[in-house]
């Protein structure tokens, strides 16, 4: 059994109150993607073993991609999809009791060449799904929202707790993003105390693993494709950016940690403190496993222009952790457990 089965086996049997999910009906927009899947992952395999299912309705703009990355479960009693842009109003699909919101633009290209859609995703979507929470009777509403809001650290602390706030250049291509998860955020609140909808907020940093997609132009998914294909590693700065990472299955169930157990109104960081990292030291992991080397190239335009600008800019999931999360997939098994995925899709 490789890492990421292993783990999903193991979150799937968390002391989590899973009572409050057994029987539900949780609505997860971003089904297809890389955080999405995996929840959905642990969602199911607890429900191998579950008397009383939770009941999962999977919400994503690309039928043909969510039927073919969630096949297996594609015709299962507890499963239903609905294809949806969450930047419209959703269909009818019946009364929700948990709403996580994945949905939204994750890496460079995108956010350079759809950058109306990188927003609207964070703002129209989330008030969509908010929305749809009121009007059907949610418990509880998750917004999976980024390290980004913090924009850049001031040089004042080491890592950013929940209550840090940094610079952001609003009127860059590059802000639409952290921007546009801040205003999401703050339409959280503004439904809790107009509408009286209960919500969490998930901070999540930089996420890797399995259940990335091909075309995910994060550099850390660039270095771990190349490292698949036994290609010498391309980095495309000085690579003194330090970061926190946290492999898939930690992010997902950092997710479900903060949904379940954290206060209404509050964010919660979710990363690793095992693994922070330079991106030159993560290029050098993956030239490791790969048998190869570092090369440096200038980024092409368009990836340029969707590049952060933040050097530094690591968690502190403390607040997370003190809830009874933790990470348990640190950065070397998890690279390796990526490589070997990754290689495996490709053979296919």
């Amino acid at each position: 059994m490789n890492i990421y089965e292993t783990e999903l086996a193991h979150r799937a049997t968390e002391p989590l109150p899973w009572d409050k999910l057994e029987g539900r009906r949780i609505l997860l927009s971003g089904a297809s993607g890389m955080i999405g899947k995996c929840i959905i992952d642990i969602l199911m395999k607890h429900n191998i073993a579950a008397g009383n299912p939770v009941h999962i309705l999977a919400v994503s703009r690309n039928e043909k991609t969510a039927e073919k990355r969630l096949a297996a479960y594609w015709n299962e009693p507890c499963f239903s999809y609905v294809s949806c842009d969450v930047n419209e109003p959703l269909p009818e699909c019946g009364d929700i009791d948990y709403i996580i919101h994945a949905a939204s633009n994750t890496h460079p290209i995108q956010y350079a060449g759809d950058p109306i859609g990188t927003i609207t995703a964070n703002v129209l979507g989330t008030r969509n799904l908010l929305d749809y929470g009121v009007s059907h009777g949610a418990k509880q509403f998750c917004f999976c929202s980024s390290v980004e809001v913090y924009g850049e650290n001031r040089g004042d602390v080491e890592k950013f707790d929940e209550a840090y706030l940094g610079y952001i250049d609003c009127n860059t291509l590059r802000a639409g993003y952290p921007e546009s998860k801040r205003l999401g955020e703050t339409l959280c609140n503004a439904y809790r105390q107009a509408k009286g909808l209960p919500f969490t907020v998930a901070r999540l940093s930089r996420v890797y693993g399995p259940t990335m997609l091909s075309g995910d132009s994060k550099a850390i998914a660039q270095f771990i494709r190349k490292a698949a294909q036994r290609e010498d590693i391309v980095l495309k700065s000085e690579g003194n950016q330090k970061f926190s990472y946290t492999f898939v299955t930690d992010a997902a169930a950092g997710v479900l940690y903060t949904m379940l157990f954290g206060k209404d109104g509050e964010a919660y960081n979710v990363a690793d403190k095992f693994s922070d990292i330079t991106l030159k030291e993560l290029a050098g992991y993956l030239a490791k496993i790969a048998g190869t080397k570092v090369v440096f190239e200038l980024p092409k335009e368009e990836e340029r222009r969707g590049y952060s600008a933040a050097t530094k800019a690591m968690l502190d999931a403390a607040r997370l952790e003190r809830l009874g999360w933790k990470a348990r997939v640190h950065m070397a098994d998890g690279l390796d457990s990526a490589v070997q995925s990754c290689r495996e899709s490709e053979e296919e």
